[in-house]
């Protein structure tokens, strides 16, 4: 996969891009992503890239023309650009799975007041939110996009069991993890995960994943399928 961040702060990008799995899948060559900055497509000797907002306003906006530049000179035959925006569809797991089947990602970030709303209208493909609240700029939500799909591509993560049982798979939180000491200031480690009984302990894992969505997430336990959850729940009760 490629995948192309076109900003106006290029180093608020390099330097998660460059860490951990995402870093070491990039040296590896397994994902190509680059950083690009807006702003060598800005206009005159100062490189302007906003302007203010027809019919008055607060704040500047980023200019339609230059963003585009900025998309096209990256622009490949199978892109899929996308617009980071609070207005933009909220971005989930789901999301993460959908973009991971792309060929090539184009993430635009925006600044200032906002970016044109030609961008949103007639050349992003999509504009994505990361949640109901405003940051200084797209950036951030970008890289939370990046990293989210980046882990999905085959030989990013060390183990790719690990996508198996986490977060948001079949609707649902994951079950609780933990590790040495088993017990640490009279805090026991559930006895059942230290049976050594793998179907007790799935069984465990899989109710106790429907728990926590309920108490934490009511909102996934609703959308959960019937199937899924009779098989999460069983008929025993939960294994202390």
């Amino acid at each position: 996969m490629r995948i192309d961040i076109l900003t106006l702060h290029p180093q608020m990008c390099e330097g998660p891009i460059g860490e951990s799995m995402l870093g070491r899948a990039r040296e590896r060559g397994v994902i190509d992503i680059g950083v690009h900055d807006i702003r060598a497509h800005g206009h005159g000797k100062h490189r302007i890239v906003d302007d203010a907002p027809y019919g008055g306003g607060s704040g500047m906006v980023m200019r339609v023309d230059v963003v585009d530049a900025a998309i096209e000179a990256v622009r490949s035959a199978s892109v899929h650009v996308v617009l980071m925006d609070p207005a933009g569809t909220p971005f989930d797991q789901r999301a993460a799975k959908r973009l991971a089947q792309k060929e090539h990602l184009i993430f635009v970030c925006g600044h200032y007041e906002g970016v044109d709303a030609r961008v949103r209208e007639h050349i992003a493909d999509e504009t994505l939110s990361i949640g109901d609240f405003v940051l200084t700029g797209g950036e951030l939500p970008a890289l939370v996009c990046v990293d989210a799909v980046a882990r999905l591509i085959p030989e990013v993560l060390g183990n790719p069991d690990s996508l198996l049982e986490e977060s948001f798979e079949e609707g649902r939180l994951s079950a609780p993890s933990y590790t040495r000491p088993a017990n640490y200031q009279d805090w026991q480690v559930p006895e059942v995960l230290l049976s050594g009984h793998h179907e007790k302990i799935q069984q465990w894992r899989r109710q106790e994943a429907v728990r926590l969505t309920r108490l934490i997430r009511p909102d996934l336990d609703s959308s959960m399928s019937e199937a899924a959850e009779v098989a999460a729940v069983g008929e025993s009760k939960p294994a202390s």
